[in-house]
């Protein structure tokens, strides 16, 4: 049977920070605690099977009562995966080891961390703001999208995003960088599939959540994605050559 208390007794605990987030803080530097192989398989399944992720987010819901993890390996061998992707970028493109370090840092964080603690805090207000489901009477338990776990479905959505524009991109880089009309349909192709994922997982990782309606808004964005592709291949914008010459300037 659930729990009910008053609306406004549960809008008060909900606003109350959340003790799991300093916890979640402090495992990410103790790998002993890092379920890796796990990670390892969301990984792969979000390439895959997506769905499958997010229907053991229900399981981890009920077991640990939140939607969001406990666990940061995610985050930590995605950041260790980008570095990685970038350090190799560099040792092919770049032409000094502290202008290196510099790329590193930035897209570390910029592209990655920062952006995606403002997705997710865009996320987090919108869901909770407009598109929470009216609780049916004052006694029902007011459920609300947890940050981290708005946080967790932006890494979840940028992971395949990462395998796109950073490890397949770094292999096509040759051909993607170069003049012509193939290298810019090529190169819009390949981040309209990159965004539009990334956005299908978005709504995914919403639509799980029960006591939310109207997720299908996460969908938007695609269909803005798949109109303007077609508008930068006849402008003749290339992206694979625009953001490589802004780091890699004077190698391409």
């Amino acid at each position: 049977m659930l729990p009910t208390v008053s609306k406004g007794r549960s809008q008060s605990s909900s606003s109350r920070p959340n003790p799991m987030f300093p916890q979640y803080l402090r495992r990410i530097v103790k790998w002993q605690q890092m379920d890796i192989e796990y990670t390892f398989w969301q990984m792969l399944h979000l390439c895959t099977s997506p769905k499958v992720v997010y229907q053991h987010t229900k399981y981890h819901k009920q077991t640990k009562n939140q939607w969001a993890r406990d666990d940061p390996a995610f985050v930590v061998i995605c950041s260790f995966l980008l570095t990685v992707a970038t350090l190799a970028y560099c040792a092919a493109y770049d032409h000094s080891a502290a202008h290196a370090v510099y790329v590193v840092i930035s897209v570390l964080l910029f592209h990655f961390l920062v952006t995606g603690v403002v997705l997710a805090t865009f996320c987090w207000f919108l869901t909770n703001s407009y598109l929470r489901e009216e609780a049916p009477n004052s006694h029902v338990v007011e459920q609300r999208v947890e940050w981290l776990y708005a946080f967790d479905v932006h890494c979840n959505s940028f992971f395949p995003m990462f395998v796109l524009l950073y490890v397949i991109h770094y292999f096509l880089s040759p051909l993607l960088v170069a003049h012509g009309f193939i290298p810019i349909l090529l190169s819009n192709l390949l981040y309209m599939v990159a965004g539009s994922y990334y956005h299908y997982l978005n709504f995914l990782g919403y639509d799980v959540l029960p006591f939310l309606e109207r997720t299908t808004f996460f969908l938007y964005p695609i269909g803005a994605v798949i109109v303007l592709s077609p508008i930068l291949i006849l402008s003749g914008f290339n992206p694979s050559r625009y953001l490589m010459n802004m780091y890699f300037s004077q190698r391409l």
